[in-house]
């Protein structure tokens, strides 16, 4: 009998999932993906009881016209799932310096990631949209909406991680610091990791890579986040699908006052227009990037450069462990699927006792859970991340305390 399911929405900058679940067998009754959002061609992707379907939406679809399409043409024909739902978990990107675990939505809750929307503003937006449609189309839900924070999980990490070396007046007054993204995949991953390795997670000691259209690295020592990637913003770290990563700051003074680009252009330009994308000059799509990886100049620059940036930020995390490195972790989309970048990577790590096993690598995908490293090696791991089931968690467990 179905009951107890969470519904969980996932808005992204360009994409959407969303995914019906019961937290506590962990069962997955439905899920789906809304791709390409303000792009030519939109598609919704979705499974339910082992089928799978996929349709055209339209073209340039916005994400209320898709979350549109998800209520009313997907969930509210499956009327079993739709009225067993007692919850409504939200991933959010950034909650600011006001908020920093998961909490039940309210008026001051929003006003809180509104005024996050300058530390996240590709993703905060989405994730607010989504928020008001959830509570506008399930009314009787209206009170058990639950939003997770990426932002969470880094909230124990040290000053000398988070605080940036500009006047200390700007981080008392404004509350600028590292704040870090991907969280709720990096917390997943690593309490999956410790299971495989039969390590008690309080003593974890792991390096996990969270690589898909966002990229950002996470150094947990004893089970504690203690640095990451990204930063104010989740523009710093790697090099990413489109935004830049790690640039020096004069880069922006040069083309603002020297080439006369505006500064909401080149907000636009580093978020929207580089990375893989301005390097290849073609796609920030893996899927074509590995594939032409060979045969392209330009592509196998960009596709270097992401591997060169990645190697760096693995290696500098490992003088931050307790004494060892118990593992390596891949995951996302390119983390778990693309066994180019992870070969590329790893075989620049081989001072530091990391021995890929090609073999191994080039069988891990579509969702495989595995070692791909040699025996003599430093563990690597590749674990696909389920953020939404550890969203239904974390959902589950407030709206059963209210």
């Amino acid at each position: 009998m179905l009951n107890n399911l969470i519904f969980v929405l996932n808005c992204g900058s360009s994409s959407i999932k969303f995914s019906i679940l019961n937290p506590q067998n962990k069962k997955k009754y439905l899920s789906g993906l809304v791709e390409c959002l303000f792009l030519k061609k939109t598609y919704i992707k979705w499974e339910y009881s082992g089928v799978k379907y996929k349709k055209y939406i339209g073209s340039y679809i916005s994400h209320e016209h898709a979350l549109n399409f998800i209520l009313n043409q997907v969930l509210s024909k499956e009327q079993n799932l739709y009225n067993n739902i007692i919850g409504i978990g939200h991933r959010v990107v950034h909650g600011g310096n006001k908020i920093n675990q998961s909490v039940l939505i309210n008026d001051e809750i929003i006003s809180f990631i509104e005024q996050a929307i300058p530390f996240a503003p590709l993703h905060n937006p989405a994730n607010l949209i989504g928020i008001k449609i959830a509570i506008e189309k399930f009314p009787v839900l209206s009170n058990k909406n639950i939003a997770v924070f990426d932002t969470s999980f880094y909230q124990k990490m040290p000053k000398t991680s988070f605080l940036y070396a500009i006047p200390y007046i700007f981080y008392k007054k404004y509350h600028i610091r590292r704040y870090g993204a991907h969280g709720i995949s990096h917390d997943y991953v690593s309490h999956e990791a410790s299971i495989i390795l039969n390590k008690n997670f309080s003593s974890l000691n792991v390096i996990t890579c969270h690589l898909g259209n966002g990229c950002s690295v996470a150094a947990i020592r004893n089970g504690v986040c203690v640095d990451t990637s990204m930063g104010l913003t989740p523009l710093e770290g790697l090099v990413m699908g489109t935004r830049s990563g790690d640039i020096d700051p004069s880069i922006i003074f040069f083309m603002h006052q020297k080439i006369g680009i505006s500064i909401d252009q080149i907000n636009t330009i580093l978020s929207k227009e580089s990375g893989l994308l301005g390097l290849s000059g073609i796609s920030s799509d893996f899927r074509y990037l590995e594939k032409n990886y060979s045969s392209n100049k330009d592509v196998r620059l960009s596709v270097d450069i992401f591997c060169h940036r990645l190697s760096k930020y693995i290696a500098s995390y490992i003088c931050l462990m307790d004494k060892h490195l118990d593992a390596v972790v891949f995951t996302g989309g390119i983390g778990e699927n693309v066994s180019l970048i992870r070969q590329i990577t790893l075989s620049k790590l081989h001072l530091i006792g990391v021995k890929i096993d090609i073999e191994k690598n080039m069988l891990i995908k579509n969702g495989k859970v595995g070692l791909i490293s040699k025996n003599n090696s430093i563990p690597v791991l590749v674990i696909p991340t389920d953020e939404e089931l550890l969203i239904a968690k974390k959902t589950m467990k407030i709206i059963s305390s209210i």
